[in-house]
């Protein structure tokens, strides 16, 4: 008796189908569950309102930028620091910032912050930031304008703590 290979069969190629759509299916779900467990995709509520806003809200930071107010934040252990200057150096005329902490990924450690004027554009909170990552959107106002809105990404480990 002697034994014959019969080659490459009906079956290998089921085998073979089966075990390649198994990949692909596998690789998918995991990736859709990685996508779905680590970030919302919200960006915004609404994306036709959004997009009817565009040019108003483009027009209004154009001439944000035009006054040369910047901002720079700081953090020391748990006390948040906001300063304010104008393009010469001097402090920025403003009396209400509502600070916006935000994580890059997820909304679950997400707080909102209002800071106390201590003195001419300077702005503190004492509230402690958790590690890590950090997205803070800071909407400072001065008699009810909107003087300077911003955002900063910044980490809790760049500041030494």
């Amino acid at each position: 008796m002697s034994s014959v290979s019969k080659g490459f069969t009906g079956r290998h190629m089921i085998l073979t189908t089966c075990g390649f759509f198994a990949v692909i299916i596998s690789v998918n779900v995991t990736m859709a569950w990685f996508a779905s467990s680590s970030w919302s995709g919200l960006v915004v509520e609404n994306t036709y309102v959004a997009s009817q806003q565009f040019n108003q809200k483009a027009s209004a930071i154009k001439a944000m930028v035009a006054t040369g107010v910047t901002g720079a934040i700081a953090l020391h252990g748990d006390n948040f620091t906001y300063m304010l200057h104008n393009r010469d150096g001097s402090p920025a005329q403003a009396d209400e910032v509502e600070a916006h902490f935000r994580r890059p990924v997820g909304d679950h450690e997400d707080f909102v912050e209002s800071l106390k004027l201590v003195e001419a554009g300077q702005f503190e909170a004492d509230r402690h930031v958790p590690e890590g990552d950090w997205i803070v959107e800071l909407i400072t106002k001065h008699n009810g304008v909107v003087v300077m809105h911003e955002a900063q990404r910044f980490d809790t480990a760049g500041f030494g703590r």
